[in-house]
């Protein structure tokens, strides 16, 4: 810390604050802003030049002038980390939400963490058990994966995003996950409801929540996730925990950064967001994974609404390509009242093939999923068929798949709030259903497999 107290701001922009030239200081400065009225105010260096300093404001920068004291701390934003945080509401720059005490720390991590070393990550490959058949048998969820959730305002998310977080297990496993929430932008009423369901299902005693609300400033919205995830680093890599870490909504974080982007009159790139949007999502995202030598792993959800419902727009396209597969819901199905409403035919996830089969799950999973999304597919088409030349056009295959599309939604997709169903109750369902269908036309399953899981042929 130089000590030194300048008083150079020539202008504010949105949430920045522009400097001319001090002695030399680092990207990621903490600096403290001292108003007129004494107020103190913190900001972080967001770049540097020659004659030129920009300083991102976290508590919004109204009251900023002239007359305002700008100190560099020498330091870059480090979070006190501990086991003490399972248990506690942060708000979005970490500070203690729930009127309990400060954070007494063990350490002090630096919140922009460091890259895993490419050699020292470990491929994943156990199986997480999610309780929604959607995921577990379709959109199978590996423990380490990041696999975001495509959804669109309006529609239940945030529900499917708790129910995972109730539900996750391991299986044949009582290892409970370190649920660490991170909300950026959200209402105050989302706030309650997420703060609610917690506490009444005592999730909230295994899970750390950094909360920043709709009308906390913008600009504080871009350190949040990096704090939620230093804690969660923190947790699985030092204490051996399985994290899972939950974030809502990234189309606030991507929107803030938008703004940021606009206040240093930055050339935007696709849509008004910045160029780099790729690479800041990608240092979120790739802080997931296990690491080789530790316990604890951490595994990603990142919630975000597709505006417009359009799946093309920047931040789901950039977010597919970083991560491995996507759970899209459907507002089609919410609106035939179907819960949750996971379209299976768009979502996937890439790593489903590594943790699936004999020794993970069951030894029909494959080929069971596959049958199941052929025939759900199938079965889609033929409806827009149908509404042209008529259900009597169709042969005996046909009606049969037509039929299985409806009893798909209804009876696979379809299902309560706490309801948690194992996988081996998933795929006995699976079984179950496709029975409605000849056998001859289930031309993705094998012969053994019918013969040892059909329910015609069990005892």
């Amino acid at each position: 810390m130089t000590g030194k107290e300048y008083r150079t701001i020539t202008d504010v922009k949105g949430p920045l604050a522009f400097l001319n030239k001090t002695e030399p200081v680092a990207f990621g400065e903490i600096v403290t802003l001292r108003l007129a009225n004494g107020d103190i105010k913190n900001g972080q260096v967001l770049d540097t030049s020659d004659d030129l300093v920009i300083v991102q404001v976290f508590e919004g920068t109204d009251k900023i002038n002239r007359e305002t004291g700008v100190t560099f701390m020498g330091d870059v934003f480090k979070l006190p980390v501990s086991t003490d945080l399972v248990g506690r509401i942060l708000d979005g720059a970490g500070r203690p939400r729930d009127g309990g005490p400060e954070i007494v720390a063990d350490e002090r991590a630096d919140i922009i963490g460091a890259a895993i070393n490419p050699y020292s990550r470990q491929s994943p490959h156990d199986f997480i058990q999610t309780g929604i058949s959607a995921i577990d048998c379709c959109t199978t969820l590996v423990r380490g994966q990041k696999l975001p959730i495509f959804s669109a305002s309006g529609l239940p998310h945030n529900d499917i995003a708790l129910q995972i977080a109730r539900q996750a297990k391991l299986k044949d496993s009582d290892e409970e996950f370190i649920v660490v929430f991170c909300a950026m932008g959200i209402t105050a009423e989302e706030y309650n409801f997420f703060r609610s369901d917690l506490e009444r299902t005592g999730a909230l005693e295994n899970a750390v929540l950094f909360v920043n609300l709709a009308d906390d400033p913008a600009v504080e919205r871009i350190i949040t996730p990096r704090l939620a995830l230093t804690a969660a680093e923190y947790l699985a890599f030092e204490k051996d925990y399985h994290v899972l870490v939950i974030y809502t909504d990234m189309t606030n974080y991507c929107d803030a950064l938008r703004q940021i982007g606009a206040a240093r009159e930055e050339v935007p790139g696709r849509r008004g967001y910045p160029g780099y949007m790729y690479t800041d999502l990608a240092m979120l995202y790739e802080r997931a994974g296990i690491v080789k030598g530790k316990k604890g792993s951490i595994t990603q959800f990142p919630i975000l609404t597709m505006p417009g419902d359009d799946i093309t727009h920047p931040i789901p396209d950039l977010s597919g390509y970083i991560t491995e597969g996507q759970i899209v819901i459907s507002r089609e199905l919410h609106q035939q009242g179907i819960y949750p409403p996971i379209n299976v035919l768009p979502s996937l996830s890439r790593l489903m093939g590594s943790c699936i089969g004999e020794k993970t799950t069951r030894d029909d999973h494959k080929k069971v999923s596959d049958q199941m999304y052929a025939a759900y597919a199938q079965g889609r088409e033929l409806r827009g068929l149908v509404a042209i030349v008529g259900e009597d056009a169709l042969n005996e295959r046909d009606k049969q798949l037509l039929d299985f599309s409806g009893v798909f939604e209804d009876k696979f997709l379809r299902q309560s709030r706490d309801e948690d169903r194992t996988i081996d109750e998933t795929l006995n369902l699976c079984w179950k259903l496709m029975a409605s269908i000849d056998t001859k036309y289930l031309v993705r399953l094998d012969e053994e497999l019918i013969q040892k899981y059909h329910p015609e042929n069990q005892a």
